[in-house]
């Protein structure tokens, strides 16, 4: 089961006082990268000379620095400054033809192999060798039970399906940036701040922002919850490993994320959802912009709290661009993520299609992490090389509708021997073929007008009252598995109905669009000449990863919605403690 969310974190108060950086601003210690180099090649040597020796190990070192600051209904919640560094070992026994990492077949086990260590944050030489050296035996050792359990899996089972190596043979890259710093400054303390090395945050100044902004929720009794939450994060990673690869990256995230949430009278919540992304904090939108978009979230959920409950439907639907980014995401790109072609227990449903229509002819689908702005903005999917230190390459998955290419890791398929740059994880996992920016593009679009009229007119083909508009989701999930139906589920939550004798649009609430890939991709019968982009984190057998997924409108002629699932609770009981005199509405 995959997710695609906004990131939004239960934040729980944690008494740091944000100070000023205490980090050096410098790059990149030369001690640490001494050290790591040096026992890689120390463990590497060493290794060899046993019974199992090991043909390939990785180190990557994740050093991570985040600033949260969180406020709720006019009052900070929490603020938290955190600095770690870790250590993941990838360490292979065998060969690349068959190795410790592959899968356990009958065990529902797809070969994690990652070893897992925290690093001193000061640069001592010797305390971050002999964490390294711990950390290695301990993985050499789970390596070598891994692999004979794989070997007498691989001798007991059928024949695989698929007949490909564990592990690709690449080509050795380097690549080196400097690692950025946050540095926290007010007016008082402000620099001269170099991008390519420091992100500056005035903390004091966005605090007083925060609680003015989400002070605004405070007058409406009815909302249960007002939140406003500033993340930001700089992942440097070192990558090194056995063939000479040597790949250096420092990775900004910068999230200002707003959420609200009320009741509706007969017990269902009803949340909404609004993030912004950057790379560094002047991507930000101005206070007075974000204002507005609060204002619009309120009246809105005013509106959805009285909004009537929506029925089944099986009918025509419009979906907006952001909407029909997480779309195609969960329906769509999950799908083409190449390592689950091998797994025993998934359907591998396009592996089978390559060269066949799957979309119609005028659409195309391709991922591309070398993206960093798109219509102008910041896609979170961006990075310059994957977490097995191979370059993000553009990946054209469908072409005027035909299905052309896998997104691949270093863990090969049939008919796919190379990685193209999506190797991904989070700090502690292993790696698996991931998404990064997924891009949905029309050679024949229509305005906005067009495509109601468009929508209308299929609904009256189908002899329908109306047909479903979905302008905001908050995420889905979908199911590949043997096991279980071959379905996908994305959370709407915003839908209208719009009417075909002319009516005004009505907002519902209520609702989730679930179906099956291959029947939804066969109904997809226009597009819009707009751009919406989902900016958000996916999480799956690696961990959370960042994503974007920009698409156009679409139109579909036939999407089926069930009721959602509610809480039988009603609104508050008791009264809340503003009173009329307190300016509550």
């Amino acid at each position: 089961m995959k997710n695609i969310t906004i990131l939004l974190t239960i934040i729980f108060c944690i008494n740091v006082v944000i100070a000023q950086d205490s980090v050096s601003e410098n790059d990149i210690p030369k001690v640490l990268v001494d050290a790591t180099k040096k026992e890689l090649n120390r463990s590497f040597e060493e290794l060899k000379k046993g019974e199992y020796a090991p043909y390939f190990i990785s180190y990557q070192l994740i050093e991570k620095q985040n600033c949260r600051i969180s406020a709720r209904f006019g009052n900070i919640l929490s603020n938290s400054i955190n600095h770690t560094r870790q250590l993941d070992i990838d360490l292979r026994i065998g060969s690349p033809e068959l190795d410790n990492t592959r899968q356990i077949r009958g065990n529902y086990d797809f070969g994690g192999n990652i070893s897992v260590t925290s690093l001193p944050l000061e640069d001592s030489e010797i305390a971050i060798r002999n964490a390294i050296w711990s950390a290695t035996d301990v993985a050499y050792r789970r390596s070598i039970e891994k692999f004979e359990k794989a070997k007498a899996n691989n001798e007991v089972k059928a024949a695989a399906e698929d007949t490909s190596a564990d592990f690709s043979i690449e080509k050795p890259n380097t690549y080196n940036e400097p690692f950025r710093r946050i540095h926290y400054y007010n007016e008082m303390t402000r620099i001269h701040l170099d991008p390519d090395r420091l992100i500056g945050i005035d903390t004091i100044a966005w605090s007083k922002r925060l609680r003015d902004l989400s002070s605004k929720f405070l007058k409406y009794t009815w909302l249960i919850e007002g939140n406003i939450t500033l993340n930001a994060e700089i992942v440097n990673k070192l990558f090194i490993n056995t063939e000479g690869s040597e790949v250096m990256v420092s990775e900004p995230y910068i999230r200002l994320m707003i959420d609200a949430k009320c009741k509706a009278d007969d017990g269902m919540s009803l949340p909404l959802y609004k993030s912004y992304f950057g790379f560094s904090i002047d991507d930000l939108p101005s206070a007075d912009s974000i204002s507005k978009d609060i204002d619009a979230m309120i009246e809105l959920l005013d509106q959805l709290r009285n909004a009537e409950l929506a029925a089944s439907f099986i009918g025509p639907a419009m979906l907006t661009g952001e909407a029909s980014g997480v779309f195609f995401h969960e329906i769509f790109g999950h799908r083409v993520e190449g390592f689950r072609e091998k797994d025993a227990d998934a359907t591998a449903m396009f592996k089978q299609m390559i060269g066949q229509k799957v979309l119609p002819e005028f659409m195309n689908v391709y991922f591309d992490p070398s993206l960093k702005i798109y219509g102008g903005t910041p896609l979170s999917g961006y990075y310059k090389y994957d977490d097995e230190g191979m370059p993000g390459q553009k990946v054209e998955t469908v072409k005027n509708g035909i299905f052309q290419n896998f997104l691949m890791s270093r863990s090969p398929i049939e008919g796919f021997d190379n990685s193209n740059g999506h190797g991904r994880k989070s700090a502690s996992r292993s790696v698996v073929t991931r998404q990064s920016n997924l891009i949905v593009t029309a050679e024949k679009t229509y305005n906005d007008a067009e495509l109601r009229k468009l929508l209308i007119e299929e609904a009256k083909k189908q002899d329908k009252e109306y047909g479903l508009y979905f302008t905001k989701v908050s995420g889905g999930f979908t199911m590949i598995s043997r096991w279980t139906p071959n379905a996908f589920n994305v959370t709407p939550l915003v839908v209208y109905k719009i009417y075909v004798d002319g009516r005004p649009d009505e907002l519902v609430r209520g609702v989730d669009l679930i179906g099956t890939p291959l029947t939804t991709f066969s109904k997809i019968f226009a597009a819009g000449d707009d751009l919406g982009v989902f900016n958000g984190t996916c999480g799956a057998e690696s961990g959370w990863v960042p994503v974007s997924a920009c698409s156009p409108t679409i139109l579909v002629s036939q999407i089926e919605v069930q009721k959602k699932p509610k809480s039988q609770a009603k609104p508050p009981l008791l009264p809340h403690p503003l009173d009329e005199e307190s300016g509550a509405k």
